[in-house]
């Protein structure tokens, strides 16, 4: 158990280094989450609704991370594969899974990282400073969210290995969840036909669980809902994963097609 801990530790700390000064991540960690969030803000600042502005305000604080996770998680292994590692991944000892759970919670905790700043520049920039009954559980509730996101991109990085584009699947992501996520819209506005669709992504709880936590209300529900949600992702992912070295092994290559 602790050569496990001590692996993921390691492959953690390595990962988040790699990824934190990466030029292309660190931009899409930094201004991305703060561009889109300025959009969101503008749009909803039409209305002149202050309860509108603490919708949009909660919704692009959580997007951010939504937009750290998608589009890297669905292209981590067609990037060992441009690297030339990907055979050197599969072949060690270590699962695959324990090589990129630790990888997809280090994209999670930029994503932390983006949750802070684009608070503070909706309040820097504009004037917006959101209502948080509990902070706390507002905390609890965001770390849930990266939890489960890490899990989610998890899930990703497996189901998209088999497309050679797949970072255009991980962007063709990006916008879909906005809206099924409920960061800029309610859930209830979407047609009554993607509401399973919707509440089948943990982070579609975790969201609700951020807006429960800064209005006041209970969230335990919610986070209990997206980290059980998040938990099958996971386990899924992690048989997919295992399917997927049997048959690279099987077959001798690790084609994307």
């Amino acid at each position: 158990m602790s050569q496990v801990l001590r692996q993921q530790l390691v492959c953690y700390r390595l990962q988040l280094k790699v990824i934190s000064t990466s030029w292309f991540d660190g931009a899409l960690a930094v201004f991305f989450p703060l561009m889109f969030a300025t959009a969101t803000l503008l749009v909803y600042q039409q209305q002149g609704d202050p309860e509108a502005m603490q919708f949009a305000g909660l919704g692009a604080a959580v997007m951010g991370m939504w937009t750290c996770q998608g589009v890297i998680a669905s292209s981590l292994l067609a990037r060992e594969r441009w690297a030339g590692t990907l055979e050197l991944v599969v072949a060690a000892p270590t699962p695959l899974g324990r090589v990129l759970v630790p990888t997809t919670l280090a994209l999670s905790t930029i994503g932390l990282y983006t949750v802070v700043a684009t608070i503070l520049w909706e309040r820097w920039v504009f004037g917006l400073e959101l209502r948080i009954e509990s902070w706390p559980l507002f905390v609890i509730s965001v770390l849930a969210s990266a939890l489960t996101l890490a899990q989610f991109g998890f899930f990703l990085a497996v189901t998209a290995v088999r497309y050679r584009s797949s970072w255009s699947l991980g962007a063709a992501l990006e916008y879909p969840g906005w809206l099924l996520c409920g960061f800029v819209i309610p859930v209830s506005a979407l047609p009554d036909w993607l509401h399973p669709l919707s509440w089948s992504i943990p982070t579609t709880w975790a969201m609700e669980a951020v807006r429960s936590s800064a209005a006041g209300v209970s969230p335990w529900r919610e986070i209990l809902i997206c980290l059980a949600i998040g938990t099958v992702y996971a386990v899924v992912a992690s048989y997919l994963g295992r399917q997927l070295v049997d048959s690279a092994r099987r077959h001798a290559t690790l084609a994307l097609t």
